[in-house]
């Protein structure tokens, strides 16, 4: 089995690195995510990502090659997913501030719409709609050296600010009412989460599909939290399982011919249902 994942490396190679690099920084900024108990904005999120990149090849369609030769590169697509993806971190962000709407409400309506509407828009583009495909297909074939560069960066930037502020941002993530009293600048921190959770969902979508992105970004941290009784452990360990749990995925998947991606996000299922029992086992025997 590592015999013949070995054997693929030089085929594979942008593959496997990116696939890693993108679960260390989805986990890390995951943590936040699962700290503030708001999983299902990574859902929306990463529909709101999607619908960003339908709304490009919408606009690339209706404005047509010729005019805007522009609207049809990868880069176009990635900046509208990222902005998408940002706009819709706040949103739910705001929400959670404001006290208008509930902030399930808005989160749900974020993540309906966005799914809807990235499926309407290209109806209609084969070429459009086969990319909307790809991206929820999750396929993390045909990555680049650049997205290896760019996700490496990200995990090491994501890792350094929790690091060098990790009392700052787990005040905000545990007590906002105490930050607040404290004299921390919550909204602006807020806003600042946001914006970066954002900026690795809207990236990572375009690399690795809306199934890998979306369970990287929760799946480690909640796996994570079985383990630790405290939250600030969850900054070394949430990024420790995404690593280990990508690397065997895609050793196996490589082996039996599955889908790295679908078999890592399965794989950090198992690992998240065995934590769940290992929780339920541990209460039984406290209090038996």
């Amino acid at each position: 089995m590592i015999k013949s994942f070995i054997e693929s490396w030089a085929l594979f190679q942008n593959t496997y690195l990116a696939g890693w690099a993108v679960a260390v920084a989805l986990a890390l900024g995951g943590v936040l995510t699962v700290a503030r108990d708001q999983i299902f904005i990574g859902a929306a999120v990463t529909e709101a990502s999607t619908l960003g990149i339908a709304v490009a090849f919408w606009m690339g369609t209706a404005l047509g090659t010729h005019d805007s030769p522009w609207l049809h590169t990868d880069l176009f697509l990635s900046v509208m997913a990222v902005g998408f993806s940002m706009l819709g971190t706040l949103l739910t962000a705001r929400a959670r501030e404001a006290g208008r709407e509930s902030h399930e409400a808005v989160t749900g309506w974020v993540f309906l719409i966005s799914a809807s509407g990235s499926v309407l828009l290209v109806a209609h583009s084969p070429h459009g709609l086969e990319e909307i495909h790809r991206t929820l297909a999750s396929s993390i074939i045909g990555a680049t050296p650049t997205d290896v560069w760019v996700f490496m960066s990200l995990a090491a930037l994501s890792a350094a600010a929790l690091w060098g502020f990790r009392r700052t941002i787990l005040l905000i993530a545990l007590d906002q009412p105490m930050a607040q009293a404290s004299g921390v600048r919550t909204r602006l921190w807020s806003v600042g989460i946001a914006l970066w959770t954002g900026l690795l969902v809207g990236l990572a979508i375009r690399v690795s599909g809306t199934l890998y992105t979306f369970g990287c970004l929760v799946l480690p941290a909640l796996a994570a939290k079985n383990l630790c009784r405290e939250v600030r452990p969850l900054l070394w360990a949430a990024p420790v399982i995404a690593f280990v749990a990508a690397l065997v995925a895609f050793v196996v998947a490589n082996h039996y011919d599955y889908p790295p991606a679908q078999m890592t996000v399965a794989l950090l299922c198992v690992i998240l249902a065995l934590g769940w029992g290992y929780r339920r086992l541990k209460r039984g025997l406290s209090h038996s």
